[in-house]
């Protein structure tokens, strides 16, 4: 047989670090001893006492499942024979085949029984109960020293994981001969590791599902109206203002119908909080606004006056024969002006003094002594 070198340079007969016995029945469970302990990571400490690769046992060799029956094939014995160890599957399906028998007799007439080891996954050890025995029983007939295999089920924690870890984490250190306390220790270390980072991404996921999930939530968005303007109780107050939102191809409208009242916008998504949003507010002796703010749940619009609704006069004096009358004195609200040409009156009252209607006297008698508010070019103050 051809030698293969190991780390150290010196020559080894085995191919294998181990061969696998199991029953067809007990594929899964094979095939996961062998991704396992091909994966294991010994220590960087004891690889440098010991010699050995970061990743030690593997080649595993994982025999096929469409065995015919009969006697060992040459290509299978000369399998066992380039294997270091034989780990055995046990469960009352391998305890009952025959082809599990052949290849622990042939491990041991090869001369490596002490390298013959027994991963128990179901079954009793030694219950004599053909249901229920894990054991092939050519271990028996070939007078094997006791018995002390990898039990997956042995309840040394609550926890029925734990226990399977600690089987392999047994098999393991008898496979490469050390302490079983050096490869335990070291191995649950790694275990918390790995649930300490599974944990961590559990939550990160669960808040980034939580964050995506509020995002599509629908919120209410309240709009209130807050007038920066002078205050002046002689005009009339704020009625029917129209507030439009604009979010993404989607806008909606609604009225609110004074000063003190809000309006609340239904099923906003979520996801438009803190992002830029059109507004826009139109009312009547108000300033239009449209603008564009943060969205939040509580939205407050500053608006103010037209000042030139109530502030703007204007008129014509004209006398009885419909023409104007320039220079006539006038004193409105205690302002004092002159018509101009063609009787044409302006004046211009700041916003804390206007009011509906005003009052208006002159140094000659007039037919008509009130302007009412909004006014323009047709409005007449006639002189009698």
């Amino acid at each position: 047989m051809q030698k293969e070198a190991n780390k150290t340079g010196i020559s080894t007969p085995y191919r294998y670090y181990a061969f696998i016995s199991y029953n067809s029945k007990d594929t899964e469970w094979g095939k996961k001893v062998q991704r396992k302990l091909e994966k294991f990571r010994l220590p960087s400490t004891l690889c440098s006492e010991r010699d050995l690769e970061r990743r030690p046992i593997r080649p595993i060799f994982f025999a096929p499942t469409d065995i015919q029956p009969g006697p060992l094939s040459e290509e299978l014995q000369e399998r066992l024979k380039a294997s270091r160890n034989l780990i055995v599957i046990c469960s009352p399906n391998s305890a009952k085949s025959e082809w599990v028998g052949r290849e622990i007799e042939f491990f041991h007439n090869i001369g490596r029984t002490k390298n013959i080891h027994f991963f128990i996954i179901d079954g009793i050890p030694n219950s004599s109960n053909p249901e229920t025995e894990c054991f092939n029983p050519i271990i028996k007939r070939l007078g094997l020293p006791e018995i002390l295999g990898a039990n997956i089920h042995e309840k040394t924690f609550k926890w029925p994981w734990l226990n399977k870890e600690r089987a392999y984490a047994q098999l393991i250190s008898k496979l490469l001969q050390v302490e079983f306390d050096t490869i335990w220790q070291r191995h649950k270390r790694l275990m918390l590791q790995k649930c300490a980072a599974w944990c961590t991404a559990i939550i990160f996921v669960l808040a980034l599902l939580i964050t995506v999930w509020s995002k599509g939530q629908p919120i209410d968005l309240e709009i209130r109206l807050n007038e920066i303007s002078a205050r002046n109780s002689n005009l009339p107050p704020l009625k029917d203002a129209v507030v439009t939102l604009s979010l993404d191809n989607e806008t909606k409208s609604d009225t609110i119908s004074s000063i003190s009242s809000t309006r609340i916008f239904s099923n906003i998504p979520k996801k438009f909080l803190s992002e830029p949003v059109r507004i826009t507010m139109k009312c009547r002796n108000f300033m239009d606004i449209d603008t564009t703010l943060p969205l939040a749940e509580i939205m407050t619009l500053d608006i103010q006056r037209d000042p030139r609704v109530y502030g703007n006069i204007i008129f014509d004096v004209w006398d009885d024969n419909g023409e104007g009358v320039e220079n006539v004195a006038l004193v409105i609200e205690g302002n004092r002006v002159v018509s101009g040409k063609n009787g044409h009156v302006e004046l211009f009252i700041p916003l804390e003094q206007q009011r509906e209607k005003y009052h208006i006297t002159a140094t000659v008698p007039l037919s008509g002594d009130t302007i009412y508010m909004p006014c323009g070019e047709d409005n007449i103050i006639s002189i009698r």
